[in-house]
């Protein structure tokens, strides 16, 4: 499924454009993610509570939609939202969907 919208969800990205992981407002994690491959890794680095503070605040969805144009993960993003994850299960499972999805960008057709 190697296309031209695939190869721009999967780009690197400017620093500009990246995903910067906070834990609250004002407090930075140290973590960025430069690519969806870099945040599929870096889900499994961060401090839990900085994927609750993200994923509750929509903060994936828009830089899903946004930075990578990508409306497939953002549903899934959105879905996995409504079914109020928290702590290990919420990595896991956010891992899980951002992962799969990865596979099936890089997937050729």
């Amino acid at each position: 499924m190697t296309t031209s919208s695939s190869a721009r969800t999967l780009r690197m990205l400017s620093r500009e454009n990246a995903f910067y992981f906070f834990t609250s407002v004002g407090n930075y994690t140290g973590h960025r993610a430069m690519s969806l491959e870099d945040f599929a890794h870096k889900i499994g680095e961060v401090e839990i509570a900085s994927l609750e503070f993200h994923l509750y605040r929509g903060d994936f969805e828009k830089w899903t939609a946004e930075v990578l144009e990508d409306s497939e993960l953002t549903r899934r993003i959105s879905d996995l939202k409504h079914l109020e994850p928290v702590g290990n299960a919420l990595r896991d499972q956010l891992h899980f969907t951002v992962s799969k999805r990865l596979e099936e960008l890089k997937k050729p057709e």
